[in-house]
């Protein structure tokens, strides 16, 4: 049973009451403040249990005193913030030492109120013992504070929202020696990869840290993750077939100097320009219709194309009978029907609750290459009429806070491998697909294993 969901909750027999109180009784008082979580539930148990027939677990009967209000609780968090407001890091240090993956979590905050080398020492201890989730999404975070960006906050329905770092500076030599633990810690957990074999294109994948990173389709990468762009012809399109009303979704894309401004646009209110073309606008879906958008990449004199789709009219992505949102590239002499199966590079399901979606962006370096980076994104948008005109501030931010931020890649842990390589025994393979003729037995992780090379 768990009060975390709603639960439907049974009478219990003498002897079953007994049992839960007399477990609830061995509960310590400093746990109590959890109850408040889920209060409702807690006074619901309450009523079946009646925990105060049973004077032999007083501990008990306060839970439900706390949960009604009766008695007064704090939660571990509340201690723990309480501590820090108070100035006492060291009180917040050794409460957090009993919940290693809380201390990590709370790292940079314990580091930033001046808790110095006691900070560092409970934060090696707490390393040993943390998952190797925690330790990754740590690393990632504090490599980004080297040199800080804005920072993204992300739900699992990929809504985000972006704010300007406003916290004050990790001490260099801390910063520096808290890597390293992180470092030492997760490549002792790296199992021994005997003979290493990594495919270079699989380097900028960014490292599958949480579920809610990517969603289902074809080619489709995590969140961060980069890959060439390769072709003179770049086409997005956009397809879905309404459940039962008329939809109508626009395919868009926003042109963006490398300082994210002076936008140019294309979309049904803007059909082409100098280097882009739009196929035209589809108001209605009923049998399934696509929309795409063309850009002829050599002759793009904006370095940051955003591709988009938005909710014009009718049922959100989450409500179609289908929606998927994909690229294909070509070479500008290609013949052919507009879509190729052949060219598909990416075509990823369009399912999140807001009404504007941000799949990708795409990047032209330096050197003049382009690149793509996966986003993931959706943002809430209007109940009707989005269009890219409504929203361009809001995404050149969001866009350019996941384009400057250090994601960990897959180039990462391949490091820390070849570090433990052998000679001998069998051979791991790291890459964006399985290769031919590897030996049996052979270890292979492709994106859609990449979770099963991230240390327990």
């Amino acid at each position: 049973m768990t009060l975390s969901t709603p639960t439907r909750l049974r009478s219990f027999r003498r002897a079953e009451r007994r049992i839960l109180l007399a477990a609830l009784d061995a509960v310590p008082a400093a746990k109590h403040g959890d109850v408040l979580r889920h209060r409702e539930q807690w006074k619901r148990l309450g009523e079946r249990l009646h925990p105060h027939e049973y004077p032999q677990f007083p501990s008990a009967a306060e839970v439900f005193d706390v949960a009604r209000g009766v008695r007064e609780a704090v939660s571990f968090g509340g201690r723990v913030e309480a501590a820090l407001a108070g100035g006492r890091t060291g009180d917040a240090v050794a409460l957090l030492e009993h919940t290693p993956g809380a201390l990590l979590r709370r790292l940079d905050h314990l580091l930033r109120t001046g808790g110095g080398s006691a900070v560092l020492e409970a934060a090696e201890r707490a390393a040993a013992h943390a998952s190797g989730r925690v330790l990754l999404s740590l690393r990632e975070h504090l490599q980004n504070r080297l040199a800080p960006v804005d920072r993204v906050f992300t739900n699992r329905h990929g809504k985000a929202w972006a704010t300007p770092d406003t916290r004050s500076p990790l001490d260099e030599e801390a910063l520096t020696r808290t890597l390293a633990i992180l470092d030492e810690e997760i490549t002792r957990r790296l199992p021994d990869p005997g003979e290493l074999i990594v495919d270079p294109a699989v380097l900028d994948v960014a490292l599958p840290l949480s579920g809610k990173s990517a969603a289902p389709g074809l080619g489709v990468l995590p969140r961060g993750s980069l890959s060439p762009v390769d072709g003179e012809l770049l086409r997005f399109f956009v397809y879905w077939r309404q459940a039962a009303r008329s939809t109508d979704y626009d395919l868009s894309a926003l042109m963006l100097d490398a300082t994210y401004d002076n936008p140019t646009h294309i979309s049904w209110t803007s059909y082409g320009n100098d280097f882009a073309t739009y196929s035209g606008d589809l108001t209605d879906a009923a049998d399934g219709v696509s929309e795409f958008i063309d850009i002829r990449l050599p002759h793009a004199s904006q370095p940051i194309v955003i591709p988009q789709v938005h909710v014009y009219a009718g049922e959100r992505f989450d409500e179609a009978a289908e929606a998927f949102f994909g690229y294909m590239t070509r070479d500008a002499v290609q013949e052919g029907r507009p879509f190729e199966p052949r060219t598909v590079r990416m075509k990823s399901d369009l399912r999140g609750s807001g009404r504007i979606a941000l799949p990708l962006v795409f990047l032209r370096g330096d050197d003049g290459a382009w690149r793509v980076k996966w986003l993931h994104l959706y943002l809430s948008g209007h109940p009707a009429f989005n269009q890219v005109e409504g929203n361009r501030v809001t995404t050149s931010l969001l866009v350019r806070s996941i384009v400057e931020r250090d994601h960990l890649r897959v180039g990462y842990l391949a490091d820390l491998l070849r570090s433990k390589a052998s000679a001998g025994g069998h051979v791991t393979y790291i890459g964006l697909e399985t290769p031919p003729g590897l030996p049996e037995g052979a270890r292979v992780y492709t994106p859609a294993t990449l979770h099963e090379l991230i240390p327990a």
